[in-house]
């Protein structure tokens, strides 16, 4: 009888996952997956406004029990000054003590070693001031962490627990507890299974072909089938801005917050990429890629070779048949915030540039990927138990290097284009602070900026 309830159900079962996958491949939706966003939306804005009611309610309460015994007067905790204070920074920095870029400080370090400096303490109170803030709140660490939210999403891993502050947000959150981790979790999980698969062997067989215009349009159909269908599995929702923009060549680069950014944008078109190898589940993508594609894989030790790294990016640009390559020039994470030092390898190389903004909704998931805490498998297992991954891209403007321009201010201007079509915040810090020490060199910029602010009158 079981078995015959079972084989009942399983045929349905699977022809709604077929066709789900199919509508995938083919770049068509429904509107199942919007129309599931928006209603997560409404249960966010009910729970948003029941913890506020229920907050209010126990404001009221603690605050007659509460009283100075000293002074006799009323202590009454503002918890809605909390809330602000928590999904936003402590300190409000007036100014920001920063460094010049190195090619404009050579000849300040020579000149400043011959002059007398006469010593004033008054100088150094700012200095003491921004040492102190960023004990307090630095702008490098924060950007390593989950984003804070300005409103609970559901999801007990993130920084805000209210799981149980009324028995309506309990039976709301057990019941999506449920569905996550009982029906869509298994769910995506088999449609990542059948999305590599299909990847692997499509990306095979495409490689038999002969280089070509034919063989580049079939890539291209192919490529966007197979990522259609690993969006799925992690129910993405992706809206495309200023699709007039879309590289077509030269390099394309982007802020970065996680692996799944090269899903995002391929999604919507064909690019090569350059990395380092990598193994296990990685190390399977880019090596299906690399039969249906070119792109350009490093072994670890000649990544860091700078000038290899540069001939066979200029080797790739300079053919017109190749696609445009996306480029990171971050080289690491970010929380979603912010847009760190763009390196200037990839803006030495010449030719167009391509700037693309990518914005995740960190209501329903935490795309960011914090690699020092979790590996791959813990990263894809957190993604496939969120709500869904729902961002925006914004394609930019082409951008050319001015006459006169050097490498850093020209990635630096386009830095700043892409932090503000993205509302990110714009840094000058490296992003491998989070892996390494500061370098020798800036500090001894700081030494010099700092022995120039001493200088008598």
């Amino acid at each position: 009888m079981i078995s015959e309830i079972i084989n009942i159900c399983w045929i349905p079962f699977t022809g709604f996952i077929s066709f789900l996958i199919l509508l995938s491949a083919i770049n068509k939706s429904i509107g199942v997956r919007k129309a599931y966003v928006n209603l997560l939306l409404r249960i966010f804005e009910y729970g948003r406004v029941s913890i506020e009611t229920a907050s209010k309610e126990n404001q009221k309460f603690e605050s007659k029990s509460k009283t100075d015994t000293k002074l006799g007067l009323e202590v009454v905790e503002d918890d809605d000054n909390k809330e602000t204070l928590n999904g936003a920074t402590l300190i409000t920095r007036d100014a920001i003590l920063l460094p010049q870029a190195q090619e404009n400080t050579q000849d300040k370090q020579v000149s400043s070693k011959k002059e007398e400096i006469n010593f004033d303490f008054e100088k150094c109170l700012d200095y003491v001031k921004s040492g102190i803030e960023a004990i307090i709140e630095d702008d490098v660490t924060s950007r390593f962490e989950a984003e804070e939210l300005k409103s609970w999403n559901m999801l007990t891993r993130t920084n805000r627990h209210y799981e149980f502050i009324s028995w309506k947000i309990t039976l709301i959150w057990v019941v999506g507890f449920i569905v996550r981790y009982t029906i869509l979790m298994p769910l995506r999980v088999l449609v990542c299974f059948i999305g590599v698969v299909w990847l692997t062997l499509c990306t095979a067989a495409v490689g038999y072909l002969k280089d070509g215009e034919k063989k580049r349009a079939v890539v291209h159909k192919v490529l966007g089938q197979c990522f259609g269908v690993l969006s799925s599995a992690i129910s993405a929702v992706i809206t495309y801005h200023n699709e007039d923009n879309r590289p077509s060549s030269g390099i394309c680069v982007a802020n970065h917050t996680s692996p799944i950014d090269v899903l995002v944008l391929m999604c919507d078109s064909t690019y090569s990429l350059i990395g380092q190898r990598h193994g296990g589940f990685l190390g399977i993508l880019q090596r299906a890629l690399a039969r249906a594609s070119p792109h350009i894989w490093f072994e670890r030790g000649e990544a860091k070779d700078r000038h290899t790294v540069a001939e066979r990016l200029k080797q790739h640009v300079s053919d017109p048949n190749n696609p445009p390559i996306l480029i990171f020039p971050e080289g690491t994470c970010i929380n979603n915030t912010s847009v760190m030092q763009f390196k200037k390898g990839s803006f030495e190389v010449g030719g167009v540039i391509y700037p693309v903004a990518i914005k995740y909704d960190p209501r329903f998931g935490d795309a960011f990927w914090n690699s020092a805490k979790y590996s791959m498998m813990q990263y894809l297992y957190m993604m496939m138990t969120s709500w869904a991954i729902v961002c925006d891209v914004w394609y930019l403007p082409p951008m050319y290097r001015q006459d006169g321009e050097s490498a850093i201010d020209f990635a630096n201007r386009v830095k700043g284009v892409i932090a503000k079509q993205g509302g990110l915040v714009d840094l000058v810090w490296d992003g491998q602070l989070k892996r390494m020490k500061p370098k020798k060199e800036w500090k001894e910029i700081q030494q010099v900026e700092f022995a120039n602010r001493l200088k008598s009158d």
